[in-house]
């Protein structure tokens, strides 16, 4: 059965079944029988048996059933994210941030950028529950429209005061002052994430922060126990519990950002669950200004415990 299966080769099967033009973002077709291929190669029989189950027109997958199926799995994953209290961790960083800039005088409004907002549980959680400041302005950016029109519908139910746009997150008009992520970093490979952060080098950048899953040797069976008690969709059993899997070091994120921008200082916040030896699920490769980390160490106040060596 695929619930007693722990995942141990990628790609995630979302990024296996959907492709986008990333100069025109124009979705690409994706050959099914292709992708079960790929997946046959590596052995693992749990995504092919969901790739089999999912409908296609003339040869390809349809678009509107992976939609679907994509659009399902952000919901649950929304769900872990507020069982897992994730908006307010975001909130306990951005604060310091904000006024670590604010006091050095930044230029308003101040913009935070979701990359890869999915259907933007963080910025929608954010604007709902720990109001930034008028000068914050909210955007998140994704490829899929899908989960951006879900996002945007979402954010307009609730009168949130956030945007949402199919874009690259990092060719919008206006560029951001701070770049936020959530689960993206495992996606981009060696080199691909060396090449992700480097997008961070923009003179109006002022910071990032990125969470992701915290490697531990505990983190694939948790994740798997936790998946298989709380999820439904089968994707998202199996790529929730692939992203534990393939999640990176603290010092692999370090390193990363250290060759990709120098011009930043990083440090990882919250690898540790209040102070004890027992790791986190999550964890944040966090990257400032030089000019901004004694203001940011100030206004973080007790929770700098939290913070890993600024390098």
């Amino acid at each position: 059965m695929d619930l007693f299966i722990i995942p141990r080769h990628g790609p995630e099967i979302s990024d296996a079944i959907i492709s986008f033009d990333t100069e025109t973002l124009e979705r690409e077709p994706v050959i099914k029988s292709r992708v079960i291929s790929e997946f046959a190669a590596l052995g693992n029989r749990q995504a092919v048996r969901i790739v089999e189950r999912i409908p296609e027109r003339d040869g390809a997958l349809d678009p509107d059933a992976v939609d679907k199926l994509l659009v399902t799995a952000h919901c649950e994953m929304q769900r872990i994210s507020e069982e897992f209290q994730h908006g307010r961790r975001v909130a306990e960083l951005l604060k310091p941030l904000l006024n670590a800039l604010r006091e050095h005088g930044v230029e308003r409004p101040i913009r935070i950028v979701d990359i890869g907002c999915g259907t933007g549980f963080v910025l929608r959680w954010l604007a709902a529950n720990a109001p930034l400041g008028d000068d914050v302005e909210l955007i998140g950016a994704d490829f899929n429209v899908a989960l951006v029109r879900e996002a945007q519908r979402l954010a307009e139910a609730e009168n949130l005061t956030c945007s949402f746009v199919v874009a690259n997150a990092f060719r919008l008009e206006h560029p951001a002052t701070i770049y936020l992520s959530t689960g993206i970093l495992h996606h981009f490979r060696g080199q691909g994430l060396v090449e992700l952060l480097r997008q961070h080098n923009r003179q109006e950048t002022c910071a990032f922060v990125h969470f992701d899953f915290h490697a531990s040797p505990l983190a694939p069976l948790g994740s798997w126990l936790f998946h298989a008690v709380r999820m439904r969709e089968p994707l998202a059993k199996h790529d929730g519990v692939l992203s534990a899997v393939r999640a990176y070091k603290s010092r692999e994120l370090l390193d990363a950002a250290k060759t990709a921008a120098p011009d930043f200082i990083s440090t990882i916040y919250g690898t540790r669950l209040w102070g004890l030896p027992i790791p986190r699920v999550f964890h944040a490769l966090v990257g400032i200004r030089p000019r901004y980390r004694e203001a940011f160490l100030r206004y973080m106040g007790s929770r700098i415990a939290s913070l890993g060596k600024i390098e």
